[in-house]
């Protein structure tokens, strides 16, 4: 497939935040405009292999992800009847769905369970932070190889090459949230984010700005300093006048007259464009039901983008700043002040929140929401599974058994998928492999199993993974 935005494009693997800037649309001849039909151009083809069938009503999905690993033990699946080194300090309590119990610091969204599919019996063999991140953000394990062209697709990427999302947003998103210092930000090296072998068009937009300070921008999304509104205009102006001169303009040139009136949206419309990013525009009320954080603004930001378009958005949990053993969901100790202080308060709130927005306007039906992390946590307190080991009052990387929370779609509410064993070490019925989970989201997408896309050399490469678990559907 020839990608006219730049000659080297398909070699160099342009980022997409260099094409997006508004410098490039004056000086490298409306790139975006350009990108835009390439992007149109795939969905006709994306059609003509799916026939235009989709069999999950779903359309757009919010991907919570708590990088660093939850513990399952103090989230999702309690043992309370376990030893004290295995149920740790917290209590489960009962939740709106009687017989489903989850913890005690999740309260919010114990009220809530009636809209959630709870999935207990998780597993894969990983126990590397940025290698097993790929299992549930593509489906497919980790790459040895440290080029992001040669990782498997994120979701959103293969959503976008499918011709999803054809208006002037990205069709992908992802939210990363970082404070500034030396803090290691391991989820940045993290597999699984980007489009691998479907090339650098379908990367995700990455903002990594956090949406809780008062000055959040998307630079991608800004005019420069040098051109204003009024001088797009007029050459938008001078483009049309340009193309009235051409003899026969014919329906190529028609076509790309949209294509550059769709990134100038973009680029000045305070509703569906640019105006997304606006968190202003949002009531004070909502944004403090969100929580005034750099996950519950991710969160709220992401509804933001699912209603106008966006096929997915990917909210990371934030790098906060902590320089100690225990960041993110990365507890090897403070396991339980962090899951009490720090991390399930902030979780609770975003994710309720959400909830409540998606159903009042409508958009739970069509929006998948996803809540998990890359891997659990050991089942004993202070027990050593990785090299970097467990405090006394820790929980270690543990792969063997974790809980992922699905709501909406097409999904069952008020449900619990599979069930660990006494210590949640490991299933005790209907394991759940991340490749399969992921083959349920496409499969609520409406991406066929034999779905098949090229890769940068053109070669035809299957990008939904295992098989759905009908189960899960409603």
């Amino acid at each position: 497939m020839h990608w006219p935005v730049c000659p080297e494009f398909r070699r160099t693997a342009c980022q997409r935040r260099e094409i997006l800037r508004l410098g490039g649309l004056g000086m490298l001849g409306l790139g975006l405009p350009e990108l835009l039909a390439a992007r149109a151009a795939e969905t006709a083809a994306a059609k003509a292999v799916t026939n235009g069938a989709s069999f999950g009503r779903a359309t757009r999905c919010i991907f919570l992800f708590m990088w660093g690993g939850p513990s399952q033990l103090e989230t999702w699946d309690p043992k309370p009847d376990a030893p004290v080194e295995v149920r740790g300090e917290f209590r489960p309590i009962a939740t709106a769905v009687p017989g489903i119990r989850i913890s005690e610091h999740f309260p919010r969204l114990a009220q809530r369970t009636d809209r959630l599919c709870i999935v207990r019996s998780m597993t894969h063999d990983n126990a590397d932070h940025t290698k097993s991140t790929s299992f549930l953000l593509t489906g497919e394990p980790p790459v040895t190889s440290t080029d992001r062209r040669a990782q498997w697709p994120n979701i959103g990427s293969a959503l976008a090459a499918l011709g999803r999302g054809t208006g002037a947003l990205p069709p992908v998103v992802q939210m990363r949230p970082t404070v500034p210092g030396d803090v290691p930000r391991f989820v940045e090296e993290s597999q699984g984010q980007f489009a691998g072998w479907l090339g650098g068009v379908h990367d995700p937009l990455t903002i990594d700005d956090d949406p809780a300070l008062p000055g959040y921008r998307v630079p991608d999304m800004e005019l420069s300093d040098q051109l204003s509104i009024d001088r797009l205009d007029d050459r938008m102006r001078l483009l049309a006048r340009l193309d009235r001169q051409i003899a026969a303009k014919g329906d190529a040139a028609a076509l790309q007259d949209e294509f550059r009136r769709r990134a100038f949206d973009l680029l000045t419309s305070t509703a569906s464009g640019r105006g997304a990013f606006d968190l202003g525009q949002e009531p004070d009320a909502v944004r403090d039901r969100y929580g005034r954080n750099p996950h519950g603004q991710s969160v709220l930001q992401a509804r933001r983008l699912v209603e106008r378009g966006v096929p997915l958005v990917t909210v990371f949990w934030p790098n906060d700043g902590i320089k100690n053993v225990s960041v993110y969901w990365d507890t090897h100790s403070r396991n339980f002040i962090d899951h009490r202080e720090r991390l399930m308060p902030v979780a609770d709130i975003a994710f309720a929140a959400l909830l409540d927005d998606l159903e009042e306007r409508g958009l739970l039906d069509e929006t998948i929401v996803v809540w998990t992390g890359e891997f659990g946590r050991t089942p004993r307190v202070g027990q050593v599974n990785s090299d970097a080991g467990a405090g006394a009052d820790g929980r270690d990387h543990w792969p063997g058994c974790f809980s992922t929370v699905l709501a909406g779609g097409p999904f069952r509410r008020g449900h619990v998928h599979g069930a660990s064993d006494r210590h949640a070490a490991f299933p005790a019925a209907d394991p759940v492999a991340p490749r399969d989970l992921v083959a349920t989201l496409y499969h609520a997408l409406g991406v066929p199993e034999g779905q098949i896309l090229p890769d940068l050399a053109g070669r035809p490469q299957f990008v939904r993974p295992g098989r759905a678990i009908t189960a899960l559907f409603g």
